[in-house]
């Protein structure tokens, strides 16, 4: 109770600058953001109900009258800073022993685009999950935020069998497949059929793949594109948690079973199957747009649904969805971007591989990138990141010394063993919008690390570095 009082104050006093940081000039919330509401959302929640798949969730937003925005946007327009203030600041907070000896860092000020500080920006460290940044301007700029994963219900006329194409949504709820059967049922039973057999397609994916930390890890699911919730084994939707051993069978064994409850005689147990190109649809679901899905992801730091957003990215690209399809598309579309790509190396797209690389320079880059009002449909991989001390996996932050940072800073985590990883942005006391990245590849405590590491984004938070 005493840390949700103390955390309304920090709201309530920092409100002025929280969260909808990057806002008029170079890092105008344009595009998919407009005073504060996504204009994606206000358009489907008054769009007209066509599409008889459309989603529950989009279906009460219909009913739902937008609201006016709340705070009048940043403009950072304010003094601009000082490099050399900005480095008095940092420097002996990223000399922190708990950083270990190979710390690096990169600010930047996103109005103008200048770099404000670089120690090492441009050495390859270890990202961990900062590396969801980088997958998700890939993603971003190859899909475009309104793109969307479907999964669909297909007829195998001669095989008499129903067949559930996965299309690598990892969001992919039981209450979806419920809805999915039931409009299968429909259309089959509208053809007079009342008997079938139950398959699933996987072809999608080139194999089913295993992330290289291994299988049976609480952090990862198999990587296929037919999952129900990720394969968790519970009623979590984030975080670690135990993992079906074949995600995709048991999604397709709990689409039979609502098949047979919308009334259709299903025999025999799914089998794995690939639909033939002339089989007839007979419903789809559709995701929540890729806009939504990369927040999901950055917030929560969702490895699954980062590994399915980088695939998709490769099979948009024209490579091969796995793990070298997924090195190879990343790198082209942060190539694309005019992104610095040396010594680095894109092992995987959610941080889980430490044999990845990434450099701090990257990173502010990746969010000057997506700050540019040129680039609206990049917006996602900034009003995605968590709010500190409040949202994803920064609400257990940004107390103690740290607590002046919460509700300015905006962050992405990694953590590994031996790295603690942070990048971001800060909103100045002027209402300057900075991007920064700090990379620790060597530590020894990670809760010492991580304090470090919010010091050092509180610190920018809360300079006068004139």
């Amino acid at each position: 109770m005493l840390r949700q009082h103390r955390a309304a104050w920090r709201l309530a006093a920092g409100a002025a600058v929280t969260g909808l940081a990057v806002a008029a000039g170079a890092v105008a919330l344009t595009g998919p953001w407009e005073g504060g509401q996504r204009a994606a959302e206000r358009k489907r929640a008054t769009a007209a109900d066509a599409d008889r798949d459309q989603s529950d969730t989009e279906r009460i937003a219909g009913t739902v009258p937008a609201a006016e925005p709340v705070l009048a946007p940043l403009d950072g327009s304010g003094a601009e800073l000082s490099a050399a203030a900005v480095e008095r600041a940092l420097e002996s907070l990223l000399d922190n022993r708990a950083l270990g000896g190979q710390a690096t860092g990169s600010v930047v000020d996103l109005t103008t685009g200048t770099s404000l500080y670089s120690h090492e920006a441009g050495a390859g460290r270890t990202p961990a999950s900062t590396v969801k940044i980088v997958t998700a301007v890939a993603a971003l700029n190859a899909l475009g935020p309104d793109h969307r994963l479907t999964t669909q219900a297909v007829w195998d006329a001669d095989d008499e069998r129903v067949v559930l194409v996965g299309g690598g949504d990892t969001t992919l709820t039981d209450a979806n497949l419920r809805a999915l059967a039931r409009r299968a049922a429909e259309a089959l039973s509208e053809q007079g059929v009342a008997t079938a057999r139950v398959g699933y397609d996987i072809s999608r994916y080139p194999d089913e793949q295993v992330h290289p930390i291994g299988a049976g890890n609480d952090n990862i699911a198999t990587i296929t594109p037919l999952q129900l919730n990720a394969g968790r084994l519970d009623d979590s939707h984030h975080g670690p948690a135990a993992r079906s051993a074949d995600p995709a069978a048991d999604a397709a064994r709990a689409f039979a079973d609502h098949l047979a409850d919308a009334g259709i005689d299903v025999k025999g147990d799914p089998a794995e199957r690939t639909a033939p190109d002339d089989a007839e649809r007979l419903a789809s679901h559709r995701s929540a747009p890729l806009s939504s899905l990369v927040e999901r992801m950055l917030t929560h730091s969702d490895n699954d649904l980062a590994e399915a957003l980088a695939r998709a990215t490769a099979i948009a690209t024209g490579h091969q969805a796995d793990v070298r399809g997924v090195q190879r598309a990343v790198t082209a579309q942060l190539d694309e971007l005019g992104l610095p790509l040396d010594r680095v190396r894109i092992a995987d797209a959610s941080g889980l591989d430490r044999d990845g690389r990434v450099t701090a320079a990257l990173l502010t880059q990746a969010l000057t990138a997506a700050a540019d009002p040129e680039r609206p449909a990049l917006r996602p991989a900034l009003t995605g990141l968590p709010v500190a001390g409040f949202t994803g996996t920064l609400a257990g932050r940004y107390d103690e010394s740290a607590g002046a940072g919460a509700g300015v800073v905006r962050a992405k985590t990694g953590t590994l063993t031996g790295v603690n990883t942070l990048a971001g942005t800060a909103v100045t006391p002027d209402g300057r919008v900075l991007a920064f990245a700090f990379l620790a590849s060597d530590t020894t405590n990670a809760e010492e690390a991580q304090t470090a590491l919010d010091d050092a984004a509180t610190a920018l938070a809360t300079c006068d570095c004139r």
